[in-house]
């Protein structure tokens, strides 16, 4: 089997190397594309709300994710407080917005993922990591030397930095973001982030130069990018065009195209959000990824 990444930049050293770096970027964050500036080491708050310490809000084998992250054991889930997005229509929306959770400690944190790897998890899946990378690397590092040997998931909403994307190379085995929106009005109503598509695109290269197409062994991924895309209200045309980037990526891209949108959080605030999709809508989103040439779905 794949031996996860990061565990030889663990014996190396340069685990620690690199959460030096993102430690430098929290004096001043730049941990995503808002660079918001502020001393988090001093415990201010962005655009997020994080401060320093990483926030939990829950810790267990999941198994409504994809089926190649599931198996038989599900997949080791750790879902974080606070988030740079935002969405207004967030299906986790007390997490997201309201910070539902706990401040844990660096060793907490590592004794999760030991935790979920005696319970038989598959990998460790971060979900809403990009804030709190630089705790997750000081984590890792503990839990490395601890015995952690799963693939690790970093389950993003997309809007990255490219930086930290780059320092988190022979780190993270499994990138998993979202592609929301091809259209910067849209995602500039509902996420306040009119760049998201522009900065989607050059991250998601840099993670598949990094990782390739998913590779599973036994059914299981193991390594590789694989994108989820959540179809919207009226987005059939964003859609298509989020389609062809990724087919312009590979044509061997894993794409998850999720049916399951229903209003939450803020959505009633937006009457075009305000409902569920419809059976054409998502056929439609799911026929012209085949048109366009993907081939591999969950």
């Amino acid at each position: 089997m794949m031996k996860p990444l990061y565990l030889k930049d663990f014996e190396s050293g340069k685990l620690r190397e690199k959460r030096e770096k993102l430690r430098q970027m929290l004096s001043a964050c730049r941990l995503c594309p808002r660079n918001c500036g502020v001393d988090r080491l001093a415990g201010e708050a962005g655009f997020c709300g994080a401060r320093a310490t990483a926030r939990v809000s829950s810790y267990f084998p999941h198994f409504g994710e994809e089926k190649c992250l599931v198996g038989e054991r599900g997949s080791g889930t750790i879902f974080f407080a606070y988030c740079n997005l935002k969405c207004a229509f967030c299906q986790n929306y007390e997490i997201s917005h309201l910070a539902r959770g706990r401040d844990i400690s660096e060793e907490e944190l590592a004794s999760f993922m030991l935790e979920l790897q005696g319970r038989g998890c598959h990998n460790i899946n971060l979900v809403t990591p990009t804030h709190f990378v630089y705790n997750i690397l000081g984590a890792l590092e503990i839990a490395a030397e601890k015995g952690l040997n799963l693939p690790l998931v970093y389950n993003c909403g997309g809007y990255e930095s490219e930086e930290v994307i780059k320092v988190l190379e022979g780190v993270v085995d499994i990138y998993m973001p979202d592609a929301k929106f091809a259209s910067g009005k849209k995602s500039d109503l509902f996420c306040m982030a009119p760049d998201y598509f522009e900065n989607f695109k050059k991250v998601v290269k840099i993670m598949y130069k990094q990782v390739g197409d998913l590779r599973l062994e036994n059914g299981i991924a193991r390594r590789g990018l694989l994108v989820r895309h959540l179809v919207m209200p009226g987005g059939v045309e964003d859609s298509a065009l989020i389609m062809k980037f990724l087919y312009g990526i590979s044509k061997g891209t894993f794409v998850n195209i999720m049916g399951q949108y229903h209003p939450c959080g803020q959505a009633h605030k937006f009457a075009e959000i305000n409902r569920r999709i419809t059976v054409e809508e998502y056929s439609q989103v799911a026929l012209a990824a085949k048109k366009i040439g993907l081939h591999r779905f969950d």
